[in-house]
């Protein structure tokens, strides 16, 4: 047998297995139903009497400055924002929290996004923060509520702080959008660099701030035997606090103990 007719077979014999391993790759279910790490120890519970004042917002600056002060966390801002369409398909993506008080959390993005989009049909949304070093979270520190859109004069005080390059990148993209390659950005990046100087760099128009005012916040801490810590706090309804699942706390607030 010539051996070109020799090396045909071994590459077709090669090709037949490569073909059966892919099947049975995606035919394979791949298992990390093992997967699992230690939280904390009974010695560490969040418990109800640690609540020296009995007002999320208040808590969520104790555990978030706790966070933020440790060197091992890199972004102690991230938070997962999610959003639905008006038929209820939900979407998720992490954005970086920039200012937090009573009235709510804040963050910047594209109106034109499809977090934009979404928020302007539907302005329900939920935040979700974990910090992974403490087995906690406002994790989630899951905070439901209202997205509102912020002044303009607020989006622009924060655009004029945002170093050059960030400026830039925010100009050139049209967030979500889809585009043939990186190249499309990176030619847009260039122009607009030889456009604008630092310092000179326009907002893009429609590029601005949100404020999701929270109706309902859970802090989560977690334990290694499964038991987990849950604290929600939100708005009372008729005949609450009852006392006994629902407790009173300061600024209209109440609290109770969710099972894990």
């Amino acid at each position: 047998m010539p051996r070109h007719s020799r090396l045909n077979i071994v590459l077709q014999n090669v090709i037949r297995l490569f073909n059966k391993c892919y099947s049975y790759y995606l035919t394979t279910a791949m298992d990390v139903s093992g997967m699992r790490t230690n939280y904390n120890e009974r010695s560490n519970l969040f418990l109800e009497e640690y609540l020296e004042i009995k007002e999320p917002l208040y808590l969520f600056d104790k555990w978030f400055k706790i966070v933020k002060n440790d060197p091992r966390t890199v972004e102690p801002n991230a938070m997962c924002l999610a959003t639905a369409t008006t038929d209820g398909k939900p979407s998720a993506r992490f954005v970086l929290l920039k200012g937090y008080s009573k009235d709510g959390f804040i963050f910047f993005s594209h109106y034109t996004s499809r977090k934009g989009q979404e928020l302007e049909d539907n302005p329900h949304a939920a935040l979700t923060f974990y910090w992974e070093h403490y087995s906690r979270s406002v994790s989630p520190c899951e905070l439901e509520g209202i997205a509102k859109r912020l002044p303009f004069s607020e989006a622009d005080s924060y655009f004029n702080k945002r170093p050059y390059q960030s400026q830039i990148g925010a100009l050139c993209s049209d967030q979500s959008k889809a585009i043939s390659g990186r190249n499309v950005l990176s030619v847009r990046e260039q122009e607009l660099k030889k456009q604008y100087s630092e310092g000179q760099v326009p907002r893009p128009p429609l590029w601005g701030g949100y404020i999701i005012q929270p109706t309902s916040i859970e802090f989560w801490q977690g334990q290694t035997d499964r038991i987990h810590d849950r604290i929600r706090f939100r708005r009372p309804k008729d005949n609450e606090p009852d006392g006994v699942l629902t407790h009173e706390a300061e600024d209209g607030w109440v609290y109770e103990r969710l099972c894990p």
